[in-house]
């Protein structure tokens, strides 16, 4: 599943207490603060509701490597 890096960009000063929680539930503490979550509709529902103070950015995953077995 795809990752996505989410950075608190704006202050939640002067907005309603339900969007400070939002971001707390996200995991970021400061302002510039970056954080990955799974891209899962609950996550996106929260990023939705506080998308005016955070940017969102996908997450390039590493390309597995193939290994062989020994049989």
């Amino acid at each position: 599943m795809a990752r996505v890096a989410i950075t608190w960009k704006r202050s939640t000063i002067g907005y309603a207490s339900n969007q400070r929680r939002v971001i707390e539930s996200l995991g970021l503490h400061r302002l510039n603060h970056t954080v990955e979550h799974e891209d899962t509709p609950s996550i996106m529902g929260m990023v939705k509701k506080v998308r005016h103070l955070v940017t969102v950015d996908l997450v390039e995953q590493p390309k597995k490597r193939a290994t062989k077995s020994k049989a």
